[in-house]
């Protein structure tokens, strides 16, 4: 779960400062490695399940991508955290990426990764796991090689600001479609800031692009080491209706229920959503 992605929000209303500017404080004592091991070690990390919260995230974007409808030259990756499972079915569709965090530490853990450096996760699980389930003959080394060498940049980003790539980023825009996972519910202080960051995000991205958005399901905090994060509690009628509201046509909704298994202590999430929607011709960049 790649949640790491808040700010103070320096041009928002004044209301709305104080409530970022702790969730701003609170991720400074994010820790990248104890948030995956909380979430893509064993148990939330064995897909030997196909009943599994990982295998099922897999399966949503996997076979989103088969549809060959969400494709295209750039896309951007908003609020990567330390995680690139989300990327791993985008990559063959998609030359130029772009990860982002807000973090310096994920930005590092994600870097570590792009450069095979010593230390670094190992994600070969899930890259051997997409490539099982797309079937396409696919060695789990190419499809690894594939990822980075598309991830062009890892860029700092701010979802609480109109422009959250700021004003001179290297990304190309707009692109032709975002993937987040675990971002806009996790750096959202109440329904209206996550509402806004979603419009906020849209701005990166063209009339008629795409958007996969993956997130938790009723929860209202969890950890990452010592740092206990606030998450605004959202139900699926709600990610349908600001995802409306913003603009898009939502082309698909899954949600998935947390087995009592893999309620393991390091937060309170109930259930996890999968969104595929597409941004309506006609809303200005």
């Amino acid at each position: 779960m790649s949640r790491a992605d808040p700010s103070v929000a320096r041009a928002a209303a004044p209301v709305q400062e104080p409530g970022r500017a702790a969730v701003a404080s609170a991720y400074q004592r994010f820790e990248p490695r104890a948030y995956l091991r909380n979430n893509y070690a064993p148990p939330r990390g064995d897909l030997s399940s196909p009943e599994g919260v990982g295998p099922w995230k897999l399966r949503c974007m996997a076979q989103t991508f088969a549809t060959g409808e969400v494709s295209g030259r750039a896309l951007i990756d908003i609020g990567s955290g330390p995680t690139i499972y989300q990327l791993l079915s985008a990559c063959a569709h998609f030359e130029d990426i772009t990860m982002t965090d807000f973090l310096e530490v994920n930005r590092q853990e994600l870097r570590l990764w792009l450069r095979e450096e010593p230390g670094a996760f190992d994600w070969s699980p899930y890259s051997q796991h997409v490539c099982l389930i797309e079937g396409k003959g696919e060695s789990w080394r190419e499809k690894e090689r594939l990822l980075r060498a598309r991830v062009k940049r890892v860029l700092p980003i701010d979802v609480h600001q109109p422009q959250p790539l700021g004003a001179a980023t290297t990304a190309p825009l707009p692109a032709d479609a975002l993937v987040s996972a675990f971002c806009l519910e996790a750096v959202s202080p109440d329904l209206t800031s996550f509402q806004r960051a979603l419009s906020h995000i849209t701005t990166l991205l063209r009339p008629g692009g795409h958007l996969l958005l993956i997130g938790a399901l009723e929860e209202s905090w969890y950890l990452a080491g010592e740092a206990r994060l606030a998450v605004v509690p959202v139900c699926e009628e709600e990610v349908r209706e600001a995802l409306v509201l913003g603009g898009y046509q939502v082309r698909d909704l899954r949600t998935y229920a947390m087995p009592a298994h893999l309620r393991t202590g390091v937060d309170d999430v109930k259930g996890i959503f999968f969104a595929w929607a597409q941004k309506r011709l006609g809303v200005e960049v």
